[in-house]
């Protein structure tokens, strides 16, 4: 059974940073592609980001291109977010997530999902 646990969230400013953590347990961590997702409230989850088993592709949804990184430590089974240059637009619960898949962009695509962590960015 695999378990995804999530860390890191928290209130910043605009403009500040945060790093989100999610811990991979059950399975092998290195045989799955990962991602990111979040949701506002009121709003459908959306993709974030994802990077290959590998660490060797990311791929960005273009709200957060360039502002946020996607890495893992597969020695470690973690995943991180590295959130830079916050906008109050960023304020959602954010879910790791695990796919079979080598990379995936869709929320059907991905088979385990964790319980997320609140990032709040304030104006």
């Amino acid at each position: 059974q695999v378990q995804l646990v999530e860390s890191g969230g928290g209130l910043v400013q605009a403009g500040g940073s945060l790093r989100l953590s999610c811990a991979y347990s059950g399975r092998t961590f290195s045989s799955h592609a990962m991602g990111w997702f979040r949701q506002a409230p009121g709003k459908e989850r959306e993709f974030v980001g994802t990077i290959s088993w590998s660490g060797g592709r990311t791929y960005y949804a273009d709200s957060v291109k360039g502002r946020f990184t996607i890495s893992r430590n597969n020695a470690e089974n973690t995943l991180y977010l590295q959130l830079n240059s916050l906008k109050p637009e960023d304020t959602a619960v954010y879910y790791c997530a695990a796919s079979w898949k080598v990379l995936a962009t869709r929320r059907n695509e991905y088979d385990y999902w964790g319980q997320g962590t609140q990032v709040t960015v304030s104006s």
